[in-house]
């Protein structure tokens, strides 16, 4: 029916999603409870009743905070793939691996990417220290 080069299997698909999705909202707004008051139309902050300014201030630390498990959360996403592949590219380059002897006539050999994440964990561990002197990880 499909060709495996033809795009048409996720053609078909995306517009499957896109059919339930609006499916779902039109039913939710149709058979969905209606109920209107200012309590239901009021903010909703964890269950707290807004009080005071929108604008108000917060401590650096959190901002701090956020961005340190961004980056050791990236971080982890890089290293996967290269864990992944780093012991494939000891495996004998035969029927099974060819793309290791590919990568080997390139020049990328397993000594190649063992350096590559060292430099990589080095620049980490700066950053990590870095952090660590400014004081970010004290919470007085």
């Amino acid at each position: 029916m499909f060709g495996t080069s033809d795009y048409s299997i996720v053609v078909v698909v995306v517009l499957i999603v896109i059919v339930m999705a609006l499916a779902i909202l039109a039913l939710t707004h149709l058979i969905g409870p209606k109920r209107v008051g200012a309590i239901k139309h009021s903010t909703y902050e964890s269950g707290v009743d807004p009080t005071g300014d929108a604008r108000r201030r917060f401590n650096v630390r959190f901002y701090l905070v956020a961005v340190l498990f961004l980056v050791f959360d990236v971080e982890i996403v890089f290293l996967y793939p290269w864990a992944v592949l780093f012991p494939r590219l000891k495996a004998e380059a035969g029927p099974d691996h060819e793309w290791a002897a590919g990568l080997a006539e390139s020049g990328y050999n397993p000594a190649f990417f063992a350096v590559a994440i060292a430099i990589f964990f080095g620049l980490l561990a700066v950053g990590f220290i870095y952090e660590w002197r400014r004081g970010v990880f004290k919470w007085d």
